[in-house]
């Protein structure tokens, strides 16, 4: 079994007290790679000490593909970006249109990671999946199509692809509960905030809770989302402070 190339960071001081006992899977952004955010890992842990200490993050490669809307140019992708058209009426950003196939692919990956958790000895219900713009985008149906529960699942600054035929979203029984959380800069020009709005539309129509919060941001993260991204992992994975 071949499994995408992933910055791993096991907990510090491994032994019979810090055993792995919960994965944290995150996706990064068009264009960047895992080295984005693992370097959070030692905020977060600043933020919440030892409660991190039983965790095991995993931050996957994207493979370099070629962009269309970045003329063609190969950079680390999770799938290509066809055209990124705006809403003519009120000039806010419409849906991007996608190579499904390579969404699709590219979600099957993650789960693939998943699945290694789980071989691993991680409960699935142990597990959060969160991802960056459009590794939020496969975030999304990586955890929401998966066969067993899962701990939760954050998307940040991303949206939600809406499938055309012949492709059908076809979402999990196991994870109609999930807990779900957007996070968005409300300044935000390369995906709007627009988009953000309609993921939570959408994901609301299909039967998901779903909880919004938005920042005086542009395209990144902030202290203050980091914050609340620790605080709710703490809560998902009910990590007991020291």
């Amino acid at each position: 079994m071949t499994y995408l190339p992933a910055i791993e960071i096991e907990p510090s001081n491994q032994g019979a007290s810090h055993t792995v006992n919960a994965s944290i899977i995150w996706l990064h952004g068009l264009g960047a790679s895992g080295d984005d955010f693992a370097a959070l890992v030692p905020e977060l842990k600043n933020m919440l000490g030892d409660t991190f200490n039983n965790i095991r993050f995993i931050f996957p490669h994207a493979a370099e593909i070629p962009v269309t809307v970045n003329g063609g140019f190969s950079m680390p992708a999770w799938y290509d970006i066809l055209d990124m058209p705006t809403n003519t009426k009120n000039g806010e950003s419409a849906e991007r249109q996608i190579n499904q196939d390579q969404l699709l692919s590219s979600t099957k990956e993650i789960q693939k990671l998943i699945d290694r958790e789980i071989e691993r000895g991680v409960n699935s219900e142990r597990i959060v999946i969160l991802g960056f713009s459009q590794g939020g985008a496969v975030a999304y149906h990586a955890a929401l199509t998966y066969p067993q529960t899962l701990a939760g699942l954050a998307g940040l600054s991303t949206y939600f692809p809406t499938l055309t035929a012949p492709y059908r979203f076809m979402p999990s029984k196991q994870n109609k509960n999930i807990d779900i959380q957007i996070y968005h800069g409300s300044q935000d020009p390369v995906v709007n905030e627009s988009l953000g709005l309609k993921a939570q539309t959408d994901l609301t129509h299909l039967g998901y809770k779903t909880q919004y919060q938005d920042y005086p941001m542009e395209h990144q993260v902030c202290y203050e989302e980091v914050q609340d991204i620790a605080h709710w992992i703490q809560k998902k994975l009910n990590l007991k402070t020291n």
